[in-house]
């Protein structure tokens, strides 16, 4: 089943960095709630983000989101279309 659109509730502790990843054939954008850090998206140079911030992540391009903050960052991901495992791809590996 294929949904047009998804939403996750993602946490990062303090001092965490998300893995390189990114989402293939899939676009996002990242609600920042609470919490600040850093995104970095493709080649571009770290961006701050904090409460009310939108990042939009075209599909196929590598992100990752740090937490330079004292508490959580906790942001919605908004997958369209909805989030599927088999388009995760780890840049890391």
């Amino acid at each position: 089943m294929t949904t047009n659109c998804s939403i996750a509730r993602a946490r990062v502790a303090p001092g965490v960095t998300t893995r390189l990843h990114c989402l293939e054939r899939t676009a996002e954008r990242y609600v920042i709630i609470s919490g600040s850090g850093q995104v970095t998206v493709g080649t571009a140079a770290a961006t701050p983000v904090q409460s009310f911030d939108v990042v939009n992540i075209p599909a196929g391009v590598p992100q990752q989101i740090s937490n330079t903050g004292n508490e959580d960052l906790v942001f919605l991901c908004v997958c369209t279309p909805g989030f599927r495992q088999e388009n995760y791809r780890d840049l890391e590996d």
